[in-house]
């Protein structure tokens, strides 16, 4: 009975040693504050010159190659995707949209029927969160192509669209 009274008291006065204990712990809280996304156009899109009387596309691709549909050909000269500048913080990712709809020329010789642009691609790929800031620059180039429509015996002469717009915004 003395071993067993031993015993209990023992029992408790562990209980009660744990019971007592008082445990803690810390932690900090931070934030960072970073800069807003800016963004400039650094070239214009160009699909260069085109010859043909069929109705076709020209596509320039967001890497600049240029794919002319049957009918049409690209004798060469000067061409360009549209080429965009964002900076921000640095290694940050950020969301890009472009148009998602066709724009017509408005600058069209006299009497002649406007052509359209769609089929807006992008490098990096249009979307949420697919461009990535560089870790050092904080920079990061779009390029941005698309696909012209040409009518049937289109009027010689230089066309121009209003400006699109290319947005970007961090996730």
């Amino acid at each position: 009975m003395k071993k067993l009274l031993a015993l209990a008291v023992v029992i408790l006065g562990f209980t009660a040693v744990s019971f007592g204990q008082s445990l803690t712990a810390t932690a900090t809280a931070s934030a960072a504050i970073v800069g807003g996304l800016d963004i400039q156009k650094k070239v214009d899109m160009n699909f260069g010159t085109i010859m043909g009387v069929a109705a076709g596309t020209v596509e320039l691709t967001a890497s600049g190659t240029r794919n002319p549909s049957v009918g049409l050909t690209l004798p060469g000269g000067i061409f360009a995707v549209a080429s965009f500048e964002v900076t921000g913080a640095q290694g940050t990712s950020y969301n890009i949209t472009i148009p998602t709809v066709a724009i017509p020329t408005t600058t069209n010789p006299v009497g002649a029927t406007p052509m359209t642009v769609g089929e807006f691609t992008s490098i990096p790929v249009a979307g949420t969160g697919t461009g990535t800031l560089d870790l050092a620059s904080g920079k990061q180039t779009i390029s941005v192509g698309a696909t012209l429509h040409v009518n049937a015996n289109q009027t010689v002469g230089q066309y121009k669209t209003d400006p699109f717009t290319v947005t970007v915004n961090y996730n």
